[in-house]
């Protein structure tokens, strides 16, 4: 291989054992180092390609532990948000609305991690899980993160790590796979897409197994003050992003 084929074979392996451990975070990684190597048109569908296929596996492995009623609402309604955010997309709001959600964000993460616990839904509220989802399909549809919202609602129910990571994936599937349509429909889905995919193919199993192994050992308040510092970290990047638009 040579060394771009290198470079993406080992960031898709961290990528991935984020992800698999987490449940999210793997497009702050993946998106903008595979764009060091490859053009941004080609290493978005990949980073696609691979979160179908880390969420699959979560899905096949640990589906007793996904929140069934929650992936339901948190889709439908993101199907609802997508729109929006692709027009917020096209407007001229787009920086202030990315710098504002940026300080939401990491307020709530600083607060978080430093304050009072976030309040705590013992149940599904369909208020709150409407809301989240909607709110994801726009963040995914303006700037493809798709995960803030669903993060932020999963540590308001007290998920436990593995609830956690096994109902994001079952929200990320569908989603993804939607995505993926989109960028074949458009063209973006081309051979050299297929041809990274099929090199990073082998390390996937070890990165979901790692992640699987690491998530199992997270407990309680470890794992959600890891929740809270991944969630700054997107903050960050969403503020960096709109300070630069």
């Amino acid at each position: 291989m040579d060394a771009t084929a290198v470079w993406v074979v080992a960031v898709v392996f961290v990528a991935t054992l984020i992800r698999s451990a987490f449940g999210f975070g793997e497009a702050l990684i993946a998106v903008p180092l595979l764009a060091l190597f490859l053009p941004v048109k080609t290493a978005a569908p990949l980073a696609v390609l691979v979160s179908i296929t880390i969420a699959a596996v979560v899905v096949a492995q640990d589906w007793r532990k996904i929140h069934v009623r929650s992936v339901g609402w948190l889709v439908a309604s993101t199907m609802i948000g997508t729109p929006v955010g692709l027009m917020l997309l096209a407007s001229r709001h787009q920086r202030a609305v990315m710098v504002t959600l940026a300080v939401l964000i990491m307020a709530f993460s600083v607060f978080s991690l430093v304050g009072k616990k976030p309040p705590e839904l013992k149940s599904d509220s369909k208020r709150w899980v409407v809301w989240s989802g909607f709110l994801a399909g726009v963040l995914g549809g303006a700037y493809g993160m798709n995960g803030p919202p669903l993060v932020i609602y999963g540590a308001m129910r007290r998920w436990s790590a593995q609830h956690f990571r096994a109902t994001l994936q079952g929200y990320f599937l569908p989603a993804s796979m939607i995505g993926m349509f989109g960028y074949w429909l458009t063209g973006l889905w081309v051979p050299v897409v297929t041809h990274y995919y099929l090199l990073c193919l082998p390390v996937l199993p070890v990165g979901i197994w790692l992640g699987r192994v690491m998530n199992h050992r997270m407990q309680g308040e470890t794992f959600l003050k890891y929740v809270y510092c991944g969630l700054a970290g997107i903050g960050v990047m969403l503020l960096v992003q709109g300070m630069r638009r």
